[in-house]
C-alpha cells in the first residue's frame, strides 16, 4: 500500500473530526492529529491558510473540509465496491 501523509486538525466536541479520525483508523490509515481546541499553534496554522473550521484534513498536502468519503477514497486510492472498501 501507498505511504500517505496524512494531517488531521480537529477540535474538542467536533462530531464530523470524530468521523474522519474514525474512517482513517478503520481503513489503517496512520495520520497525525492536531487538535485546535489545545494548542494555539495549531489554530494560527489553520488561520495562515485562511481556514476557520474543522475537521480540516491534509491527505498528501491536499485540503479535504469536513468528511467527504469519496474525496477520502480517491486521494488515499481506496476503491469502493457495491459491499465495502478495499484498498488498491
Amino acid at each position: 500500500m501507498a505511504k500517505h501523509e496524512v494531517i488531521v486538525y480537529s477540535s474538542n466536541g467536533c462530531s464530523y473530526c470524530e468521523k474522519v479520525k474514525s474512517f482513517l483508523d478503520e481503513k489503517g490509515i496512520p495520520f497525525e492529529e492536531r487538535n485546535a481546541s489545545i494548542h494555539n499553534e495549531y489554530i494560527e496554522q489553520l488561520k495562515m491558510r485562511k481556514i476557520y473550521a474543522t475537521p480540516a484534513t491534509f491527505i498528501n498536502g491536499e485540503l479535504v473540509l469536513g468528511f467527504q468519503e469519496k474525496k477520502f477514497n480517491k486521494l488515499l486510492g481506496l476503491v469502493e465496491t457495491e459491499h465495502s472498501t478495499i484498498k488498491n
